[in-house]
């Protein structure tokens, strides 16, 4: 299996390799009830395993699998399989790390049909053990992967409603929903709410069970339900502190909830950690978590913390040249990753004059690529840096540089290129790349006090935004529509609607720095003098490691010196 992938989210906890040695609790003799697995919280899988040490790595290997700590669940299935070769249930887990339903990376078919077909003698086998390499043959079955998803939800249902007691059945039924809803699909909210219901009745039924709490953080997910998941976040990383992703999710909840020193201190750990991880294990520099590193980096530039993110930055550039090229996938996400954080980091510093120099390792080393592409990773790259390109139309459009038609002009033939491209990963691209299009005219209007035309460009980016639903992370259009829009209002002295726009803004990514800074600004041109008060509070709070001497946060402090804090 690839130890790296496209949507790489593994985060590595601190001395992992002594946590993996750490001793079992131990089972009972029939080795099929529950077993407190130490680091990674408890699960209860009673299959027909003869060997007890089998059963104990069987059972790790699950609790493993529920955190998506997929290279030791492997680890901890093989071994199974090694003590008790027939052991049926132990290669269903090795199939089953073979399929990352929520990280959008290829599935591992075939690896997976091999891990199966080992399965020979199912005689000793339970009724219910039956129905679940049934399901997971169907998941690996023929056919288009999203119809072998829909249909491996329904076998999960089944085994659901067949075995209402089994917590597991019901915690892989709700990552089966998450794993199955399509981007633009309208009934995704209901199944995303479906999935979380069955996952906080297995969390109040477990309140240790890494699934229960894991999936109800993946399920709830945005704005309007995260504060659902708010307990299940505080309390996953202490329910399994010895499974990488434990460290790091957390903060999808409060990211949504724009508490911004809950979410960097999560990210933190799990980069620490997997810094960590490398070293005790001896492995390459491109084993390291950078998803973590960017959610790290986008929670300091919300805490104006603008020199750690830079330094953070200047990591991810220094890492790229030492990625493998054996895995491509993982370096297109690093590319990605890197291109996002340099763009995020001028948009949010201002920093226009500087655009070539910050943007100096995220342009494209190759042109839009054509219709025909001989190369599928040629193309991939291109796509990769499309943050980038933004950011250099962006930049250029604010100082009224004529290089904002190239960047703009770069981003259609992108957004053209990719028209009809079935990745599963790129279904929400053509919008994106269109939004930022028209920002980027926006700006240049603009930016020439053309704002009727900069206002009705905006409102057409609008409209394409409202159809998508908030991102699950640092947003990827890079600067959202309605915070642009309110910025835009401002510069037309029409403060009240800006103050809409930018509520609007808040609502769909709270307590964001530079909504609330406009918001702030919004209400002291209104003349209310209250509600200026306390955005800039909220700011200064959330400011309160912020870099020294940076201009907003200085304007936020001597407001408040004057008005008083609310």
């Amino acid at each position: 299996m690839r130890e790296a992938s496209l949507r790489r989210r593994l985060g590595f906890a601190l001395l992992m390799s002594l946590m993996l040695l750490a001793p079992l609790a131990s089972l009972d003799s029939a080795a099929h009830e529950s077993a407190k697995l130490g680091k990674l919280g408890t699960v209860h899988f009673p299959t027909s395993a003869r060997s007890r040490d089998a059963q104990a790595h069987f059972l790790r290997g699950v609790a493993a699998l529920h955190s998506f700590w997929y290279p030791v669940a492997l680890e901890e299935f093989r071994a199974a399989t090694e003590m008790e070769p027939d052991f049926a249930m132990a290669y269903w887990g090795q199939a089953m790390t073979y399929n990352h339903p929520l990280w959008g990376d290829p599935q591992e078919t075939d690896a997976a049909r091999n891990a199966l077909s080992h399965v020979t003698n199912s005689a000793g086998m339970t009724p219910r053990e039956h129905a679940y390499l049934a399901a997971a043959k169907i998941l690996y079955g023929q056919g288009e992967k999203r119809d072998r998803d829909r249909a491996y939800a329904a076998a999960m249902e089944e085994i659901y409603r067949t075995h209402p007691d089994d917590l597991e059945a019901a915690a892989f039924y709700a990552l089966a929903l998450l794993g199955a809803v399509q981007p633009h699909d309208p009934t995704a909210l209901r199944t995303r709410m479906k999935a979380g219901a069955l996952v906080q009745e297995v969390y109040r039924r477990e309140p240790d069970h890494p699934g229960g709490a894991h999936y109800m953080l993946h399920a709830f997910d945005d704005p309007d339900h995260a504060v659902l998941a708010l307990r299940a976040a505080e309390q996953y990383a202490e329910i399994a502190p010895g499974a990488p992703h434990a460290l790091h999710m957390p903060s999808h909840i409060f990211l949504q909830l724009g508490l911004w020193s809950e979410s960097a201190s999560s990210n933190a750990a799990s980069w620490a950690a997997s810094e960590q991880w490398v070293r005790d294990r001896g492995l390459r520099i491109d084993q390291r978590d950078y998803h973590s590193l960017h959610w790290l980096f986008y929670s300091y530039i919300q805490q104006a913390r603008y020199e750690e993110a830079k330094r953070l930055l200047q990591i991810m550039q220094e890492s790229l040249p030492q990625f493998s090229t054996d895995d491509p996938y993982n370096v297109l996400y690093g590319l990605y990753v890197e291109a996002q954080m340099a763009a995020g980091y001028l948009t949010a510093t201002r920093q226009w004059d500087m655009r070539e120099t910050i943007l100096s390792h995220s342009r494209p080393a190759v042109d839009v690529p054509p219709a025909a592409s001989p190369s599928k990773v040629q193309s991939m790259t291109t796509l990769a840096r499309t943050p980038a390109l933004f950011a250099a139309g962006f930049a250029s459009a604010m100082v009224g540089a004529p290089e904002w038609r190239v960047s703009q002009e770069q981003l259609r033939g992108v957004r053209q290129h990719i028209d009809g491209m079935d990745l599963p990963l790129l279904a929400a691209l053509p919008e994106i790349l269109e939004v930022q299009e028209l920002e980027i005219t926006a700006v240049a209007a603009a930016a020439q006090q053309r704002f009727d035309e900069a206002i009705e460009t905006m409102t057409r980016a609008i409209r394409l935004v409202q159809a998508m639903p908030p991102p699950s992370g640092p947003p990827p259009v890079i600067t959202p529509p309605h915070e642009l829009f309110g910025q835009i209002l401002l510069l037309a002295n029409r403060p009240e609607e800006a103050a809409e726009e930018f509520a609007l803004a808040l609502r769909r990514h709270p307590n964001r720095a530079a909504s609330l800074l406009g918001a702030a600004r919004a209400a002291s041109r209104q003349g209310d003098r209250l509600a200026a008060a306390k955005a800039y509070a909220t700011l200064a709070r959330q400011w309160a490691q912020a870099s020294a001497q940076w201009p907003d946060v200085e304007e936020a402090r001597l407001y408040l010196k004057e008005v008083g804090t609310p």
